[in-house]
C-alpha cells in the first residue's frame, strides 16, 4: 500500500493581517510545517494554529527561517554558524513552547524560504541548521530535499530525513526548485497539479522545466499555504490520491 504526508505552510499572518485559510488547510493536510515569528507568524496567531492543528490531530512542524519579516523570509542571509544555530534553536523553543500549551508537540522540522533553498547546497548554513536541531532533540525527523547537503548534514549527526516534493512548484533539471524570481516558478492549475503529484507518488519522477523527466523520492508533500488557490489545490491533490488508492497519513 502507497502512502504519504501532506504538509502546508500555516501560521503565516501577522497582526492583523491574514495570510492563507488555516483553518481550512488543516481540514486537508496531515502536518503543518506552522512559522515560528521569524519570517512570519506572531505568538497569538501560533498559539491559535497550534489548538486548531492538535483538535483536528494534525502533526506540528517547526518551520525555522533567516529572521527576514520583511522579506518572507525568501531573501539569503549571510548568518554566521553560532547565530544561525541559535535562532533555529530559538524558533523550535518558541514553537514547542506554544504546541505544548495547546496539548500537543513539535513533531519535526522544516526549513522555510531562503533557508531552505540556501541549505541544498550550502554547507556552512546546512551543518548549522542540523546541529541546532540535533543540540534541542535528535529525535526530531527534518523535512528537505533529496540529495541535498542538509540531508547529508543531518544523517551525519544521526537526524532522521524525510524527502518532500513540492505540489506546486516547478523543478530545474537538477533537482532543485526553479526561483521565484523566474517565470512560471508556481504552478495554479489544481487538476494539472494533482496529476502531477499522482505521478510524483506512484511513479518517483516529475518533468523539469526543461521537458526532461527527473527522479523524485517523496515521503511528503508540501502544498504552500499562501499560494492562490491554496485550498483548491490542496483539496484536489488530496481527492486525486485517495481516489488513487494512496494513503495520507503522516510521515512518523
Amino acid at each position: 500500500m502507497t502512502s504519504v504526508d501532506l504538509n502546508a505552510d500555516l501560521g503565516e499572518g501577522f497582526g492583523v493581517w491574514t495570510l492563507g485559510d488555516d483553518d481550512a488547510m488543516l481540514e486537508i493536510v496531515t502536518s503543518a510545517n506552522v512559522a515560528c515569528g521569524f519570517h512570519a507568524g506572531d505568538p497569538a496567531t501560533l498559539a491559535t494554529v497550534c489548538k486548531a492543528a492538535a483538535a483536528r490531530g494534525v502533526r506540528i512542524g517547526a518551520q525555522v527561517s533567516y529572521r527576514d519579516l520583511a522579506g518572507f523570509g525568501r531573501r539569503f542571509m549571510d548568518v554566521s554558524t553560532e547565530d544561525l544555530i541559535a535562532d533555529v534553536m530559538y524558533q523550535i523553543g518558541a514553537l514547542s513552547a506554544l504546541a505544548a500549551a495547546a496539548g500537543t508537540s513539535v513533531s519535526y522540522v522544516k526549513p522555510h524560504g531562503a533557508l531552505y533553498n540556501s541549505i541544498v547546497t550550502n554547507r556552512q548554513q546546512a551543518y548549522a541548521v542540523a546541529e541546532a536541531v540535533q543540540t534541542v532533540d535528535p529525535a526530531l525527523p527534518v523535512l528537505g530535499l533529496a540529495g541535498s547537503v542538509f540531508f547529508t548534514a543531518a544523517e551525519e549527526l544521526g537526524l532522521t530525513t524525510v524527502p518532500e516534493a513540492f505540489a506546486d512548484r516547478s523543478y530545474r533539471p537538477d533537482g532543485q526548485l526553479v526561483s521565484r524570481r523566474e517565470r512560471n516558478a508556481v504552478l495554479h492549475d489544481p487538476d494539472e497539479i494533482a496529476e502531477r503529484v499522482l505521478t510524483m507518488v506512484r511513479k518517483g519522477r516529475v518533468a523539469a522545466v526543461d521537458g526532461s523527466t527527473i527522479p523524485i523520492t517523496v515521503k511528503s508533500v508540501c502544498v504552500h499555504g499562501d499560494s492562490p488557490g491554496a485550498v483548491q489545490i490542496a483539496t484536489a491533490v488530496r481527492e486525486r490520491l485517495v481516489s488513487d488508492g494512496v494513503t495520507l497519513t503522516p510521515f512518523s
